[in-house]
């Protein structure tokens, strides 16, 4: 199994505004790789906040891919069920989950949330890293990286401009 993560950044590295706010995001940016990376994908780890995040968009996203929302509280899922999804809930370590999710068959996660990256990239369950940059600063929000332990060694793959600015590397974890 392996697991992979597809986020976009300000330039200063913030994936949302302190309040959780993304009004900063373009609205219908050209393609950049998303459809073919979510394709690719058979289970969605996302944390809590973000799922509420995604709840409060107009459609659902993730069609039928299997969607493991990560907390330690309850999460009404019945907003996501009745938009088609096929969601459930997990709370553990890292280590627990992605256990779990091997042992249940994913062979592909998109790891998504900010708190859910930096916990499952202490944990070293990161293989893969794409992240594009939108061109704002935004000055303070929600950091894509959290502390670590010790360096992460990452081996650059591609770094592909698009005519928006949008800027996008992507790297494996060596």
């Amino acid at each position: 199994m392996k697991a992979s993560v597809f986020v976009g950044a300000s330039v200063d590295g913030f994936i949302a505004r302190t309040d959780g706010g993304l009004d900063w995001l373009p609205e219908s940016p050209e393609p950049h790789g998303y459809d073919e990376f979510i394709a690719s994908v058979d289970t969605i780890v996302i944390g809590r906040k973000t799922f509420e995040t995604v709840l409060s968009f107009d459609g659902w996203f993730y069609g039928t891919k299997r969607i493991v929302v990560l907390s330690s509280q309850p999460v009404d899922l019945s907003a996501a069920i009745a938009r088609g999804g096929v969601v459930e809930q997990m709370g553990g370590e890292p280590a627990e989950i992605a256990a779990k999710l091997d042992a249940t068959g994913a062979q592909h996660l998109y790891v998504d949330g900010g708190i859910t990256v930096q916990r499952f990239l202490r944990a070293k369950l990161i293989d893969r890293l794409v992240i594009t940059r939108i061109p704002v600063l935004l000055g303070d929000g929600i950091p894509l990286f959290g502390s670590l332990p010790a360096d992460v060694r990452l081996r650059h793959i591609a770094t592909r401009s698009y005519p928006s600015g949008l800027v996008q590397s992507e790297y494996e974890l060596a």
